[in-house]
């Protein structure tokens, strides 16, 4: 009962919220024109900055916020560590990485389903180095480490690839991925990524129980006929479609896969399977937010939504740290 309470607070809060963000924009609306414009009425003009503009931005906000919450929630839980996430394991720059370089080579003009494969293909990779490494050891700080090492070289292969950019569209392509941004999203990218989601949360939703049971340790789940490499397996193959198909529409988004799990946790137990849905639509919201928050500050140029996200995710990682520091 709890949890539904929990669950349709936090859909209804989404619901307003991407409700908002089609309201608020350069081009003022007034509540009469805003919503006969939803409806399919009133002026064409208010239908395509509605319909065409600030939904699908929106929209791409909430999915990308509710991957990247989903992904961080199950790491958090099979890695058995709230320091976990997509973002700080360099898991998003790699699925970064992997876009980029096909938008470098040429190969995005094959099809456009080429960079959103290619996203997948890096988080997944970097995901399953992640999943070796602790296996072989069981130390958050090592862990934190390895994802240091892959942001690194994620990050030096990027500075490479924009110093030798063949073009300055091709270098403003690539900045884009790496700072990311849902602005001028439209419907197709969305329904293009849609599968991917929808698998890699599908697999995470299978394997929750499971979740449940490595919270007691890997010896007591083996003992109650958990099938930790089914698990494992599951876990990266959805976290890595999830966090590809996020960086496929936003680029790098970091944090929001950290702070989402860490504010719904109390509220769900601590249990990883709990956790999972609340934490996706928390992550949903929290990039929202941050969206509208982007248009509402007042610069010369639309400040990249993945800048925002760490000025604002990075002193609140830190936070949890050094909370958990304390506390060990």
């Amino acid at each position: 009962m709890k949890d539904s309470k929990l669950l349709f607070g936090l859909s209804a809060i989404s619901g307003i919220l991407v409700l908002a963000a089609c309201f608020i924009g350069t081009t003022p609306l007034s509540p009469s024109r805003f919503f006969a414009a939803l409806f399919g009425q009133g002026i064409i003009g208010d239908q395509i900055v509605i319909w065409d503009i600030r939904l699908p931005r929106a929209v791409a906000a909430m999915l990308v916020g509710t991957a990247l919450g989903l992904s961080g929630a199950a790491l958090q839980g099979l890695l058995r560590n709230p320091l976990a996430e997509p973002g700080v394991l360099g898991v998003s720059a790699m699925a970064a990485l992997g876009a980029t370089l096909s938008l470098f080579y040429g190969a995005a003009t094959l099809s456009p389903l080429v960079p959103s494969i290619a996203a997948i293909i890096g988080a997944m990779a970097a995901t399953f180095i992640l999943m070796v490494a602790a296996a072989r050891n069981r130390s958050i700080v090592t862990l934190i480490l390895i994802g240091i090492g892959l942001s690194s070289f994620t990050g030096a292969v990027m500075a490479l690839l924009l110093n030798l950019a063949p073009s300055p569209f091709s270098l403003s392509d690539l900045i884009s991925w790496s700072l990311g941004s849902v602005a001028n999203r439209s419907w197709e990218d969305i329904f293009l990524i849609l599968p991917f989601i929808g698998l890699g949360g599908g697999l995470l939703f299978v394997a929750r129980r499971s979740l449940s049971v490595l919270t007691l340790g890997e010896s007591t789940a083996l003992g109650l006929g958990v099938d930790l490499k089914k698990t494992r397996l599951m876990i990266i193959a959805g976290t890595g479609l999830l966090t590809g198909a996020a960086v496929s529409l936003a680029g790098a988004i970091g944090f929001v896969g950290i702070v989402a799990p860490h504010l719904t946790r109390p509220f769900t137990g601590h249990d990883p399977a709990r956790n999972l849905l609340p934490a996706g639509l928390l992550g949903g919201i929290l990039l929202v937010l941050a969206d509208i928050g982007i248009r509402l500050i007042p610069t010369p140029t639309e400040l990249r939504l993945g800048v925002v996200v760490a000025l604002i995710g990075a002193p609140i990682f830190m936070w949890i740290a050094a909370k958990r520091g304390e506390n060990s």
